[in-house]
């Protein structure tokens, strides 16, 4: 078996970073702009909207855990001498580009039925591209790093991949909206072409910085041994992946939940909305510490304890901010900072939380003998999905059930009260839900380690 190759290098985390960035350029735009895009351009009305919407979810929960098991099938069959998942890249990248163009431009050259049903099929065609890419890219850090240093440098680089894309395709987006109307399709379609072709750079460059250091073994398996009922057994036997599940539910139900709701926090109840603009910009310190102290806390304390005191402090801090907005009238700048600080706390989980995936395929390639980045991966993902359709939806009906009413120029007492606990408490309970998962469930201590490092090793002899 072939050794280990050099150390981790800068072009290796630059490259990495580079990965989740190519892959945001688009992502982001389908999270802020999509549905403008089809109700006000191509003027489809919300309720289709949302039907469709449902569909391209269930096909996301669908194409996720597949993609990922079809890959460890792929490879064990007919083993790739450039790696397991930098191949994909490739082979997805031009194919996730061209795909997000004609999603952004195609429907707008049609009418009726033909419209909507090239919406519908270049969207199942793009999030299919997307998942192509994703998976191998993120099940790529466990072929890259083998030590939580390393994989707390990778997650770092990924996560400042990931907000740097963020920020510079939210800002492309607005300018060509401007320039030609939200209602003018061709504004969305030059927008999403740039954002598409900087996006497909992006990847190019994961491809060729990165590298495969890690020889995972699983070449070696036989394919016939690997199937996508597989994750029905890691669910059983691995705790640490079913401890990431729990965690990327719980954490991605209060993301959406605070995007979604962020906007009537500022209008309705601290009456300024333009402040919410700079919650990016006021979470930006706490990133910066995460981005530069991350890997040097988890070489010496853990990764999985930099996240988990990550999310504790970020429980206390939204819990200390709902009792203050109860008690007094708070400044919305001095509610911003908070609130984007306690987020900021929330957030090393997500930019971090890679590396730990990297310790749970180690984990169960241990107790179940098989390697399956992809399929751990691809489930992985699809725990967030979930828990970001949770949020998104449930955002909206708890919203309602306080009473909003988007008629009304003043909400009432009991809907502002009931505004301030879903954007504040709900979200310190679900930061504290995804903190048990690691309190509870995890179990990679210093023990559990070193029986994993040892199987390593025996496996190179």
């Amino acid at each position: 078996m072939k050794e280990e190759k050099n150390s981790l290098k800068l072009k290796h985390k630059i490259g990495y970073g580079l990965g989740d960035a190519g892959g945001v350029m688009t992502f982001a735009l389908m999270s802020s702009t999509f549905s403008m895009y089809c109700t006000d351009a191509l003027g489809i009305s919300p309720g289709v909207i949302g039907i469709l919407l449902l569909i391209w979810n269930i096909w996301d929960f669908i194409n996720d855990p597949l993609m990922g098991a079809y890959i460890d099938k792929a490879y064990a069959r007919n083993t790739n001498p450039k790696g397991k998942f930098r191949p994909w890249i490739l082979r997805s990248a031009p194919l996730l580009c061209v795909s997000f163009i004609a999603l952004w431009s195609v429907p707008s050259l049609f009418e009726g039925l033909a419209r909507l049903c090239l919406l519908f099929g270049l969207k199942i065609l793009y999030e299919g591209a997307y998942t192509m890419f994703n998976i191998p890219m993120g099940s790529l850090l466990s072929a890259m790093a083998d030590n939580d240093e390393e994989r707390a440098a990778l997650s770092s680089a990924r996560g400042i991949g990931s907000a740097g894309a963020t920020l510079i395709s939210l800002f492309i987006m607005p300018l060509f909206l401007k320039k030609y109307g939200e209602s003018n399709a061709i504004g969305y379609a030059i927008g999403a072409a740039i954002c598409a072709l900087i996006g497909f750079a992006m990847c190019l460059g994961h491809y060729w910085l990165t590298e495969e250091r890690i020889d995972t073994g699983s070449g070696s398996q036989d394919s016939d041994s690997i199937k996508a009922s597989d994750i029905l057994q890691v669910i059983k036997v691995n705790r640490p992946f079913v401890a990431l599940c729990v965690h990327g539910l719980f954490i991605c139900m209060m993301q959406y939940v605070g995007n979604t709701l962020s906007n009537y926090m500022y209008a309705d109840v601290l009456g300024d909305i333009s402040i919410a603009a700079y919650g990016t910009v006021l979470s930006a310190p706490a990133m910066l510490i995460i981005f530069s102290f991350g890997p040097l806390i988890a070489r010496k304390f853990g990764l999985e304890k930099l996240i988990r005191y990550g999310l504790l402090i970020s429980c206390v801090l939204y819990v200390l901010l709902f009792a203050a907005l109860m008690l007094f009238d708070v400044n919305p700048w001095v509610y911003a900072i908070l609130s984007n600080t306690a987020m900021g706390f929330a957030f090393i989980s997500i930019y971090m939380q890679w590396g730990l995936v990297g310790e749970a395929i180690d984990y169960n390639e241990m107790i179940t003998g098989k390697r399956t980045e992809g399929s751990i991966y691809g489930s992985f993902n699809l725990s967030r999905r979930v828990g970001q359709t949770i949020g998104n939806s449930a955002a909206m009906l708890l919203l309602g059930l306080v009473g909003y009413d988007g008629a009304l120029a003043v909400q009432s007492a009991a809907t502002i009260n009931g505004i301030k606990a879903l954007c504040v408490l709900l979200p310190g309970i679900l930061v504290l839900g995804s903190w048990a998962s690691f309190k509870f469930l995890w179990n990679m201590d210093d023990e559990m380690r070193a029986r994993v490092d040892e199987f390593k090793i025996s496996k190179k002899q």
